[in-house]
């Protein structure tokens, strides 16, 4: 057991390395697009949390992506110059004055009837802290009502969806505040202390690395935990728990609030490697996409579930912009899904560890043998 422990690791090491050596082989322009689909593995991470761990089928997973996007993406809309050039003293977003009455005040405060709100995310900190706070406590409003009431299965997937639809109609409608459709565009670069994050700069590329492999680990180690344990225990069978005395819906609510944090926080590097926010963000298709990620990569894996949105995200972009597969290129995907689904249930992380425990077996077979011969009353008995 310790030895296949040691080789999951050592999987684990070889992505972090293998993810923070890529910069030595790709451009400026590939290693954006990379760092895209490293934001997309952190989803991955969340959705195997909920789902794989949690037994909770998320179909809103994009609710508390677009939240943390949205959250930061309001700090960097006033840090632009469009903001800093509208005949005030303060910034202003763009959209703002072209949404405006006739001779309304060219002021955050009071521009429209919602503006007022913005005036806080004059602090790029500010946004970096809403960013991680407001998914975490959708999800801890959400949770707490959802699973004290001790619904379950389908229906939970019902709701997270129905949500993700109505917050996204909210934005929409919202137009002087959110610019609707169009989103936020034309955003000023993240800041820390004198370094301005360039989405194309190697240190940007860092960011999102440094960040993928922390949370990738934090997470490995959480599920390891007793109450990664327990909440295994309760995703197979939640009334044997709660005769056990444990407190299911507290450990749901917790690890939902840690995977909606997880998907905040991506939502956040993502606005910084791609400068814009958008209501597609909470699109029901991009939410089912993720559970596609995780299911190819392996729900029941950390690691696997973030190679498979990595992966599947590579293997998209390359056939859609290959000639002849340009408007096949869902298909295929769909394809390698049902193929995943029927010949590997358990995704390629499955495919893995009956790898990595045949190795195992392999390793412990002679060291077995070796004790049996040296075994003095082993040999008394002959």
């Amino acid at each position: 057991m310790l030895s296949k422990r040691r080789i999951d690791w050592a999987i684990y090491a070889a992505f972090v390395v293998a993810v923070m050596i890529a910069p030595l082989v790709v451009d400026s322009f590939w290693l954006n697009r990379v760092a895209k689909y490293l934001v997309y593995g952190m989803l991955g991470i969340a959705v195997a949390l909920s789902w794989g761990y949690a037994g909770i089928l998320n179909l809103g997973q994009g609710l508390f992506f677009g939240a943390g996007a949205y959250m930061l993406a309001m700090s960097l809309k006033l840090a632009s110059q469009t903001s800093l050039q509208q005949g005030s003293d303060k910034p202003v977003p763009d959209f703002m004055l072209w949404n405006a009455e006739p001779g309304s005040p060219t002021q955050l405060c009071c521009i429209n009837k919602a503006s007022f709100l913005w005036l806080p995310f004059q602090s790029q900190w500010f946004g970096v802290a809403m960013g991680m706070i407001l998914p975490v406590a959708i999800a801890g409003v959400i949770g707490t009502i959802v699973f004290r009431k001790r619904i379950s299965g389908v229906f939970v997937s019902i709701i997270t969806l129905a949500l993700v639809l109505l917050v996204r109609l909210v934005v929409i409608d919202a137009q002087p505040i959110t610019n609707g459709f169009n989103g936020l565009t034309d955003l000023g670069w993240f800041k820390v202390g004198g370094l301005e994050f360039d989405p194309y700069i190697v240190e940007t590329y860092y960011l999102v690395a440094v960040s993928l492999s922390l949370v990738l680990v934090g997470a490995r180690l959480l599920v390891d935990t007793r109450a990664g344990i327990i909440l295994q225990a309760v995703r197979d069978d939640q009334n044997r728990a709660r005769y056990l005395g444990f407190d299911v819906p507290a450990y749901q609510t917790f690890f939902f609030a840690v995977s909606a944090a997880i998907a905040g926080f991506a939502g956040m590097l993502y606005v910084i490697v791609s400068e814009f926010a958008s209501p597609t963000f909470m699109d029901l298709t991009f939410s089912i996409t993720m559970v596609v990620w995780a299911a190819v990569g392996g729900r029941s894996s950390i690691l696997g579930a973030c190679i498979g949105a990595i992966l599947i995200n590579v293997i998209s972009a390359t056939v859609s912009e290959t000639e002849g597969f340009a408007e096949a290129w869902k298909a295929i995907i769909g394809l390698i899904f049902v193929l995943v689904v029927l010949y590997l249930p358990r995704g390629l992380a499955g495919l893995a560890h009956d790898f990595v425990e045949h190795i195992a077996t392999r390793k412990s077979k002679p060291a077995a043998r070796s004790l049996r011969v040296t075994d003095p009353s082993s040999q008394l008995a002959e």
